[in-house]
């Protein structure tokens, strides 16, 4: 029987979508890709599919990752971008040979090399990290108001006032301790 392992959250946006294999990062951290076929699986979910994954090109993707949270969060701080992260994120798309395609239907899709690697789907997570965090998107930066999670998130919200990275885990969270701490003593004297 093969290992259950925790949903991945999808999102809109690719770059912190891809943040987000790591949940819980000031609680009990959950990975939602401990082992390199779930991120051949993420990949896959996410339109990039690859044909297999090393241990060495899973260590990459976590350094990717990592360092896309670390520029995300500078920036929804408005503190400075730190180096070592941007030098990371540049690498892993200047390293990447995805290209843009469109389709019949009119949407862009990501053609990766043939055979499909990990690097060019790296390159494509990489170079949506650098739209985000350069500007070229409408929408803002933030950090999930959940202190046990604190995710970096892409708020396109139409008043950017967004303050969950999820509404249906984060918020429903936070919404429902706030409700207990406010009703708790009437709910348990109720019973």
């Amino acid at each position: 029987m093969p290992a259950e392992f925790p949903d991945f959250r999808l999102g809109g946006v690719l770059a912190t979508s891809f943040t987000a294999t790591l949940t819980e990062r000031q609680g009990d951290q959950v990975e939602r890709i401990p082992t390199p076929q779930r991120l051949v699986d993420w990949l896959r979910v996410n339109g990039l599919a690859v044909d297999s994954c090393t241990n060495a090109q899973l260590e990459r993707a976590y350094e990717l990752r990592e360092s896309i949270h670390a520029a995300a969060t500078a920036a929804a701080l408005g503190d400075n971008l730190p180096a070592s992260a941007v030098e990371t994120i540049n690498d892993c798309s200047v390293k990447g040979r995805a290209a843009p395609v469109l389709t019949p239907e009119g949407a862009r899709e990501w053609r990766l090399s043939s055979p499909s690697r990990v690097e060019d789907a790296l390159g494509v997570i990489a170079a949506d990290a650098i739209d985000i965090l350069a500007g070229e998107r409408d929408g803002r930066l933030a950090l999930c108001a959940s202190p046990t999670c604190r995710a970096a998130f892409f708020d396109t919200s139409q008043s950017r006032t967004r303050k969950w990275c999820d509404m249906n885990t984060c918020g429903n969270r936070q919404k429902k301790a706030r409700f207990i701490a406010k009703h708790g003593k009437n709910l348990r004297t109720a019973k």
